[in-house]
């Protein structure tokens, strides 16, 4: 399961998301399923997910200063929380 999740995205827009609408967003595997991605979520987290959305974020080219190069692609995941729940990650420390 813990291969699934490679990583959370934490931004500003995130945050705001978190705060508004209970989503989390986290990098997953190119190959993980809605299904896949429910699972570890209320694995790893003990949390109850009611959706998940899934967007595979495409090709690009980055100029650097050596030239042009391509950034692999990768798939991100929006997890909706059912109502009361929280993930301690994305709060911070208090």
């Amino acid at each position: 399961m813990h291969y699934v999740i490679k990583r959370p995205i934490i931004t500003e827009k995130n945050s705001l998301i978190a705060e508004m609408s209970n989503t989390y967003a986290f990098e997953v595997d190119k190959k993980a399923t809605k299904t896949d991605i429910k699972k570890a979520v209320e694995t790893l987290f003990d949390v109850k997910v009611s959706s998940v959305n899934t967007s595979v974020c495409r090709n690009r080219s980055k100029r650097t200063r050596m030239g042009t190069t391509k950034v692999q692609y990768w798939k991100k995941a929006l997890v909706k929380l059912a109502k009361g729940e929280k993930i301690a990650l994305f709060e911070g420390a208090n």
